[in-house]
């Protein structure tokens, strides 16, 4: 049986872990662990069990607005 793998494009999903997020918006994941703590309970933050998610299309508004990060 062979079983293909479907990969999808950073660009098109819903949410991010931190990794895809550091690689994608080129913010250390240090640094993004430190937005999560310093947002908490913000939209574009997703809690799945221990690990978190950022929002992709909600962060990227947060990051339109911000002036540092």
């Amino acid at each position: 049986m062979n079983h293909t793998e479907k990969t999808i494009p950073v660009w098109k999903k819903y949410s991010l872990n931190v990794s895809e997020a550091a690689e994608y918006y080129g913010i250390g994941e240090k640094r993004l662990r430190q937005i999560v703590g310093e947002n908490e309970g913000a939209d574009f933050i997703l809690e799945v069990g221990s690990h978190i998610r950022f929002k992709r299309k909600l962060f990227e508004d947060y990051l339109d607005t911000a002036s540092t990060v």
